[in-house]
C-alpha cells in the first residue's frame, strides 16, 4: 500500500493532456478543477508534443479569461516559453489577431514586457512580424508603438513618440528577408515587403 504525505498528487500525463485541452478550449472551470487537485505548480510542466504550453492553447484561441487566471500562477518564464518552431504565446496571439491576449502579455508586471516582442521564432519571425505577414494592422501598430525600438530611442531619447507620427521600421528574418513597414497615424499601418515572407507557422492555434 502506498501513502504520500503531499494533499496535491502528481498529475499523471493523461491528466495534463487533459490540462492543455481545457486551456486550448477556454474550460476555465476545468483548469481552476485542475489547480485544486493538484496545486498550480504542474501548470508551468504541462506540454505538447511540439512544445506548447497552457499559455500557448489559451493565448492561440483568444481566451482572456483563462489567461488572466493563468498569468499571476505559472513561471514568469513561461510568457516566453518557445515551443518547437520557437514561437512564444505572443506569437501565437499576434498570428490569430487577438488584441487583447497580446497586451494582457506584454502588459502582465511580473513578464518580460516588452522584449517579448523582438523574440523571433526558428523561421526569424517576431511576433509583430508575424501580425505585418498577417495583414494585421491593428495589432501591428499597437506592437510598433508600445516597444523598446533602438532607432527611436537614440532619435527621440527620452521623449514619448507621438502616436499620430508615420513610424517606418524595417524588419529581416532569418533568411535575409526584410520587410518595410510604416505605421500611419491612429489606425493605419501599411507594409511592403522586398520579398515575399512565407505563410505563418500556425493559420490558426492547434
Amino acid at each position: 500500500m502506498s501513502t504520500t504525505t503531499d494533499i496535491h498528487p502528481t498529475p499523471s500525463q493523461d491528466d495534463l493532456e487533459d490540462l492543455l485541452l481545457s486551456c486550448r478550449y477556454g474550460d476555465l472551470q476545468d483548469v481552476q478543477d485542475f489547480v485544486a487537485r493538484h496545486s498550480a505548480v504542474p501548470l508551468g510542466d504541462a506540454q505538447d508534443d511540439r512544445g506548447n504550453t497552457v499559455l500557448h492553447m489559451a493565448c492561440g484561441n483568444g481566451h482572456a479569461d483563462l489567461l488572466e487566471y493563468l498569468l499571476p500562477l505559472v513561471p514568469s518564464s513561461l510568457l516566453a516559453k518557445q515551443n518547437s518552431s520557437g514561437s512564444t504565446p505572443l506569437h501565437w496571439a499576434a498570428v490569430n489577431r487577438h488584441l487583447g491576449i497580446a497586451q494582457k502579455l506584454v502588459q502582465f508586471p511580473d513578464g518580460p514586457g516588452v522584449d517579448l516582442i523582438d523574440i523571433k521564432n526558428a523561421a526569424g519571425r517576431s511576433p509583430l512580424t508575424e501580425a505585418e505577414t498577417a495583414e494585421w494592422d491593428e495589432g501591428a501598430q499597437w506592437f510598433v508603438q508600445v516597444m523598446n525600438l533602438e532607432e527611436v530611442k537614440e532619435e527621440g531619447g527620452d521623449e514619448q513618440v507621438d502616436p499620430s507620427q508615420t513610424v517606418e521600421i524595417e524588419i529581416q528574418d532569418a533568411e535575409g528577408q526584410v520587410a518595410k513597414m510604416s505605421i500611419n497615424g491612429p489606425s493605419q499601418a501599411s507594409s511592403e515587403a522586398n520579398q515575399s515572407q512565407t505563410a505563418s507557422e500556425e493559420n490558426r492555434a492547434q
